[in-house]
């Protein structure tokens, strides 16, 4: 069983920065991150895969957020530049234990952090 623990989330005005954080208490395969605003559905953010090398990002965070992970630590970062309003919304931390093909589906995640909560302000 491995549990994650997700960190970095804050206030931050619109334009600015974030560095998310999550850690696993095991080795996991893919890890990623989905977003939940107010009123919306969850949603895919980004993934990446065991090495670090291959990087999976939905098409509204492209450009912007870059994913990298660290294979010690078991630790996934999420940073965030030229953070929008748009981007407001818990962040969640997720990992698969196994190789996996759906990456950007909620079903393909065993393991799911508690949340952290951005919030962009004007």
């Amino acid at each position: 069983q491995v549990q994650l623990v997700e960190s970095g989330g804050g206030l931050v005005q619109a334009g600015g920065s974030l560095r998310l954080s999550c850690r696993a208490s095991g080795r996991t395969f893919t890890m990623g991150w989905f977003r939940q605003a107010p009123g919306k559905e969850r949603e895919f953010v980004v993934a990446i895969n065991w090495s670090g090398r291959d990087t999976y990002y939905a098409d509204s965070v492209k450009g912007r957020f870059t994913t990298s992970r660290d294979i010690a630590s078991n630790t996934v970062y999420l940073q965030m530049n030229d953070l929008k309003l748009e981007d407001t919304a818990v962040y969640y931390c997720a990992a698969r234990k196994t190789l996996g093909y759906t990456l950007g589906s909620e079903a393909h995640y065993d393991y799911w952090g508690q949340g952290t909560q951005v919030t962009v302000s004007s």
